[in-house]
């Protein structure tokens, strides 16, 4: 039986699996073909770097509204994976702890939180009340509050998504609503009602 058939059973099975891509490409390679472009991640990182002033203002918690999570080296992670597949594991094992993201603490944080804010600026320089050169702590007055109060935002999530734009969102004066399971965690339900979230 191929590899990866074995491993489709393994999984239909709902057995502990692990699979190793033997086709993999070069990163260098396969960047080239994906749509976006170091355009894009400059144009990214301004519009991140533009906002930081606002992010610092409205969550001190962060630093100098940077929103950063620490990247660990995860020595016996790797040791404990060689020893239990008999082989070697080239690279190193990194391990990015956005369990500890500021700001709402989830993998899925950054990009959230980044969507809402690329939203909020492109309204605002549609509506000529902000340009790029503008200190963005400015987005904390309650004009941009209330500017921002016309426009709803919702988002269906079980939590983590929900917390980062949910959280962003509302910090910007917008009317948000996130649309949450059943099981989603309590805590979390009510840590977004309590930042002035519809949950």
């Amino acid at each position: 039986m191929p590899e990866t058939t074995q491993v489709l059973q393994d999984v239909l099975q709902m057995k502990p699996v692990t699979w190793f891509n033997e086709e993999k490409e070069k990163s260098a390679d396969l960047l080239k073909k994906l749509p976006v472009t170091f355009l894009h991640i400059q144009e990214a990182q301004a519009r991140l770097q533009r906002f930081a002033p606002f992010l610092k203002e409205a969550f001190p918690e962060t630093e100098n509204g940077v929103i950063e999570s620490p990247l660990r080296e995860a020595h016996s992670f790797k040791k404990n994976m060689e020893n239990y597949y008999g082989r070697k594991i080239e690279g190193r094992f990194l391990l990015k702890c956005d369990s500890e993201l500021k700001v709402a603490g989830s993998i899925k944080a950054r990009g959230g939180i980044y969507e809402v804010l690329k939203h909020a600026e492109d309204l605002a320089f549609q509506a000529k009340i902000l340009s790029i050169t503008d200190n963005y702590s400015v987005l904390c007055n309650e004009s941009f509050r209330n500017f921002f109060s016309q426009y709803k935002i919702s988002v269906g999530s079980t939590g983590n998504l929900g917390m980062s734009i949910g959280i962003v969102s509302a910090a910007l004066g917008f009317q948000v609503s996130v649309h949450m399971s059943r099981d989603a965690k309590q805590w979390k339900k009510d840590f977004l009602r309590k930042h002035g979230v519809t949950v």
